[in-house]
């Protein structure tokens, strides 16, 4: 199975950027985060027509918003909700094999790394923490869970183009990096992408719209994630960060794909 993830931010706005991914990459299951719309106006029939019939979709108008596309039937399909907000953020849904797959779109958290100062930065830990609780009590080993998307935080050093000039960034703060820890241990989550590239390399899967030429500058982070649990992955076959998808046109994500290959 090959799964890919991508904050598409506006799925209408980009609708033929996807359309040209799916087109050269064909993976078996697409998972978008920030399609921001409403179901009734999501594209299907677009989706549908390039081969993925099999649709979750979750959407509000103009923020948040979670799919799930694939070619194969998608059963036993729900979401959830964090922090007591009805926010579109989290949808998981099951395939014929029986492995769980879960989209996820995680708080960004405003500028300020100060949860007293910032609720949306106190709204992010919440999250975070209520998200690993929740993984914690579901200590079933016999269903295996693919989770991907935007977690809008870049864990390790060579996550982010300078470690020592992000630790007071949102996104890579020490408190964020604890808590997606606490969540990747929390259901003994393995992170399929670092797989393959060890963690003294660099990479990175978002730039700034804030960049004049984003490319030459390459301050990037990794916010965007595949993790499997434990028993996927001795099949993980390869994984790639497709950057060249960030200067895409016309008008880009600041996001790009992630696709990993499962056998």
């Amino acid at each position: 199975m090959k799964i890919a993830t991508w904050n598409i931010n506006s799925v209408r706005l980009r609708l033929g950027l996807v359309e040209q991914f799916l087109d050269e990459f064909k993976p078996d299951v697409l998972c978008l985060q920030e399609t921001k719309t409403v179901n009734e106006t999501f594209p299907a029939a677009a989706f549908a027509a390039k081969g993925y019939k099999h649709q979750h979709i979750l959407g509000m108008k103009s923020y948040n918003g979670v799919a799930i596309l694939s070619r194969q039937p998608l059963t036993k399909t729900g979401f959830q909700n964090w922090h007591n907000k009805e926010d579109c953020r989290h949808i998981y849904a099951s395939m014929p094999n029986g492995t769980e797959i879960h989209c996820c779109y995680v708080p960004a958290g405003g500028d300020i790394p100060d949860p007293k100062a910032n609720p949306k930065f106190a709204h992010k830990l919440a999250f975070l923490d209520e998200m690993a609780a929740w993984w914690q009590a579901r200590n079933d080993k016999k269903t295996e869970k693919i989770m991907v998307g935007d977690f809008n935080v870049a864990p390790l050093e060579n996550d982010v183009w300078s470690h020592k000039q992000m630790l007071g960034v949102v996104s890579h703060t020490p408190i964020e990096v604890e808590k997606l820890a606490n969540l990747q241990k929390a259901h003994r989550w393995y992170d399929a992408v670092r797989h393959f590239t060890p963690p003294e390399e660099k990479l990175y899967s978002w730039w700034s719209y804030r960049a004049a030429d984003w490319n030459a500058s390459d301050r990037g982070r990794r916010l965007d994630h595949v993790w499997v649990t434990p028993g996927l992955a001795p099949s993980l076959k390869k994984a790639h960060i497709l950057r060249a998808a960030r200067g895409w046109e016309p008008k880009p994500s600041d996001h790009v794909p992630v696709i990993v290959e499962i056998g």
